[in-house]
Formats: C-alpha cells, structure tokens, sequence
C-alpha cells in the first residue's frame, strides 16, 4: 500500500491520552461497541468484564468473565471472548446468553486462549499461549496438554478447527492488513526465553485457500514486549509496549510513540468514526483522539 504519514499527522488533539477510567487489576482485551458508544474490556486478574461509555462511566458488565482476556464482535455483533479459565473461545450474544465454541484441539484441551480477531468471511482466528495455566493468578494452574502454542482459526459454520501456524513461540496479539492479505502476529517469547526468545510482530502472507505463508519478522517492538495492537485503514500498527503505544508503517518503520505512563497490554479504535484510540493498561483504560480511522471489520454493533 502506496501511503506515507508524519507521526504529528496521526493526532487529532495532541499526543498525549486522556485517562478515561481506572481501578481495576490487570485491564485487556478492548472492543468497541457502536450502537451504545461504550467500550469493553477484560480485567484478566480480577475475572471480571466492564463497559465504559462517556455518559455512564465504569461499570461491571460480568461480574465473573472467567478470567477472560481478549475481545472482539463477529459479524452478527455477538462478543467473542478468550477464557483463560473455561481454556475456551465464547460466545456472548446481545441478550446475554454465553456459550462455549471451541475448547480442544483434537480433544485436547487449548492452553488459555488469549487474542482474537474476527476475518470478513466469519472465521475466528485467536492466539494460544500458556499465560493463563501457568499460575492461579488468570487463571488455572494446570499441565498443557498440547505440544507447542499456536495461531488458530475456528470456522462458526463447520465447527471446524485448525492450526494456521507454528512458527509463533509465545504467540499474543493478532490482527489483518486492510485487505486481510497480510496477518499480523505478536510473539512475546523473550520473556521466558531471553537469549533465544522474540520480541516483534511477525507478518504472515494470506494464500488464496485461506492458508498462511511462511513468517517473517515485521519489526522489533520495545521498550519491552509487544502485546495486543490494531491496525488503521492505511495498514499502520497500533502496538503495545511498556512505555506506551509505538506506531509502525505497514513495512515495519517505526513512526513514533505515544506515551502512556502505565505497562499497555491492548488497544481498539472506536468512536463515531473509528477514529479514537482506546488503550488499556494495567489498573486503567485510556482514550486519544486521531486523525486516522481503525480497521475493525465486525465491530459494527
């Protein structure tokens, strides 16, 4: 994609996020609801799922998520959630009725489902690290029961399941190119494995039949790791570090940063028009007003 943006362009009303709410434990997995103009998220550590909206405030959407971590909308506006807990995929629809979609692989159990995304065809595609059975803390402690961590993708329609990649060490956050020929991929591995670990996104070619490329590195991201991003309709990506929000061009150039003085674990644009930036980071969620819009293809509810 033939695009070139300054990083001053990219703000709207300066650089710098306003805090929108806070007081939870460890806050994730942020999706944006159109209709009601509020915005949920997942306090990991604290098993509890909560709505923000300017004219309500904070307040408790579940008040037991089942140690639930990342979000997103399907194409018929019902939440899709990753358990650590249940070790599943949900479903959660408008009325408040919550299933389980996929909890094995082959019947063995996933490890703590932790980032997901929502393709244009329907599919589900989420992430599978261990986080959430290594202690009690979000989750579970418990042995895995499937050799390595993996990128899936769950069809709705079939009930079909299968991996699209192992070329993930400790694979987290994910999300596609504007024309979903690309998908994007966090591995955060350097944390346990520090001499032979990665801390970048890794891009993956989308084949025709729906298969995946062999991976390559997009960038490094630090200070720290990365963990869940977002991409903008230019292919731009929104991506977590510790010491904010850093911004890449859709080959890997780093723009710029924006500073957020809590550890960032997530982000979604939202708003009117897509263009407000949503970031949770640790104890609070944050807001910054951009010039540019998100990509977020089912979250139109």
């Amino acid at each position: 994609m033939d695009y070139t943006i300054h990083f001053d362009d990219i703000f709207a009303e300066g650089k710098i996020p306003q805090k929108l709410c806070s007081g939870v434990i460890w806050a994730e997995g942020p999706v944006w609801l159109r209709e009601s103009n509020a915005v949920l998220f997942s306090d990991v550590k604290g098993c509890k799922l909560y709505r923000w909206s300017e004219a309500e405030g904070l307040t408790i959407e579940k008040a037991y998520s089942h140690f639930s971590n990342g979000n997103y909308l399907d194409l018929n506006g019902n939440l899709i959630s990753c358990e650590h807990g249940r070790r599943c995929i949900s479903k959660t629809s408008p009325d408040g009725v919550t299933t389980i979609l996929v909890d094995n692989f082959d019947g063995k159990r996933l490890n703590s489902p932790n980032d997901v995304v929502v393709k244009r065809d329907g599919s589900i595609w989420f992430t599978d690290p261990p986080y959430g059975i290594l202690g009690n803390d979000e989750g579970f402690q418990a042995q895995s029961q499937i050799i390595g961590c993996h990128v899936y993708r769950f069809d709705p329609q079939t009930g079909d399941l299968d991996i699209m990649t192992t070329d993930v060490q400790r694979p987290n956050g994910l999300a596609f190119s504007p024309d979903e020929q690309t998908l994007y991929v966090a591995d955060m591995s350097i944390v346990e494995f520090p001499t032979k670990g990665r801390r970048e996104i890794r891009q993956f070619t989308v084949d025709e039949d729906g298969s995946l490329g062999k991976g390559e590195t997009l960038c490094i991201v630090e200070p720290g790791i990365p963990d869940g991003f977002r991409v903008d309709i230019h292919g731009n990506i929104f991506c977590s570090c510790d010491e904010g929000i850093a911004v890449f061009t859709p080959t890997g150039e780093k723009l710029g940063l924006i500073p957020v003085p809590e550890r960032v674990s997530n982000c979604t644009f939202g708003g009117e028009d897509q263009s407000y930036l949503f970031i949770t980071a640790t104890t609070s969620l944050y807001g910054i007003k951009l010039n540019t819009k998100g990509v977020q293809y089912a979250q139109t509810t």
